[in-house]
């Protein structure tokens, strides 16, 4: 990652790890962190069947009215996905299938990121991404309401964190979509820039999560890349978002969901987001890092401040589901294991311990980098 010597890649990890954490709008609510299919076997079939009972069922009845005030024609079928903060459900618009996606949780920050979508879908019908896209149906900002096409395909992961190193064919097909989109230079004012890069290492480092070394040393980088910036653009347009399970692989080529976070970044940021949640696949890890130093220091660089911002943020992540963990799990010896099993608070943890070794291993990385500077 940092030179062909003391790259950024890990050694390969043989334990394997699940948690359940899923994305995307094409995963199973209960089975999108745990669930696994064989190669070629198809999906199951939509049921019909939507439960509207109880609190839950109410959700639901409130979400699917939503979405017919701006799509009268939707029938709903099945729910996908419902959360806490969102309710996905498939259905049909005359001969088309769709997915309506409602947010339940209107705090100031998911309701930004919610409309931040449909603007990208909207800009999406006037300026068309160089990879597939969901094609954009309905949607309502002022409520929350977004309906698109739902695209064919199978999830290149079924989980953020891959238990186990995806095949070849699919990283490749990954990364040439992500590659495609990268180098898409859509017009000046069509899409903003999602991270404030000085502000988010200033919150990481007061919330204890960078060392002052952290924090200028980044911050020596981004100044650095300010100044090539200047010189030859150092923006780069980005998924923002783009996980295995972000993306659908079909015969006709990969298809890029879930657009909450597309915009403007440091040229790099979805190949850090990739090769964070890769550590079970180091041959692709390896890959990521050459095709991030491949144009030369400054990408190197900006490759290196968006990774130590995106595993500081899975750290952060994963490090308060682990503590929710451990408030509701169950007494113990109240309900016995099977054995060999693992439970999901060891799962977390063998991450989380993953995820600091990662963020160590490109610490080391980024201070080569400004000895460079």
């Amino acid at each position: 990652m940092y030179t062909a010597s003391s790259s950024v890649s890990a050694p390969p990890r043989p334990q394997h790890r699940s948690v359940p954490v899923g994305s995307g709008p094409y995963l199973a609510p209960v089975q999108a962190g745990r669930a696994r299919r064989r190669p070629g076997t198809a999906p199951q079939p939509l049921s019909g069947r939507i439960d509207l009972s109880g609190p839950q069922g109410a959700q639901v009845r409130m979400a699917i009215a939503a979405v017919h005030r701006i799509c009268p024609e939707f029938n709903a079928v099945q729910v996908l996905r419902r959360s806490g903060r969102s309710v996905l459900i498939v259905g049909t618009t005359g001969r088309t299938t769709a997915v309506a996606k409602c947010l339940l949780d209107h705090s100031p920050a998911w309701t930004e990121r919610f409309r931040h979508e449909i603007a990208s879908y909207r800009a999406f019908v006037r300026h068309r991404p160089p990879v597939r896209a969901p094609r954009l149906i309905a949607a309502d900002p002022d409520n929350c309401v977004l309906v698109i096409e739902r695209m064919p395909g199978r999830a290149a992961a079924l989980t953020r964190h891959p238990v186990e190193a995806p095949p070849r064919a699919d990283v490749r097909a990954a990364l040439g979509a992500i590659a495609r989109l990268n180098a898409w230079r859509p017009p000046a004012g069509t899409f903003d820039a999602p991270l404030d890069y000085a502000s988010r290492i200033s919150r990481y480092h007061e919330l204890g999560l960078f060392t002052d070394r952290d924090r200028d040393d980044l911050q020596k980088l981004l100044h650095g890349l300010a100044h090539a910036g200047g010189r030859q653009g150092m923006g780069q347009f980005c998924h923002g978002d783009a996980l295995l399970s972000n993306i659908l692989l079909s015969p006709t080529g990969p298809v890029l969901v879930d657009w909450e976070h597309a915009g403007w970044y440091l040229p790099g940021y979805d190949l850090a987001t990739l090769w964070a949640v890769l550590g079970d696949a180091p041959l692709a890890r390896r890959q990521i890092s050459q095709l991030a130093q491949q144009a030369g220091p400054d990408s190197r660089d900006a490759f290196l401040v968006n990774l130590m911002i995106v595993l500081t943020r899975e750290i952060r992540t994963y490090e308060t589901a682990v503590q929710r963990t451990i408030r509701e799990a169950p007494p113990a010896g109240s309900t016995p294991m099977p054995s060999g099993a693992v439970s999901t608070g060891e799962e977390q943890r063998l991450l989380l311990r993953r995820l600091h070794d990662d963020c160590a291993l490109a610490r080391r990385a980024v201070r080569a980098a400004v000895g460079t500077r």
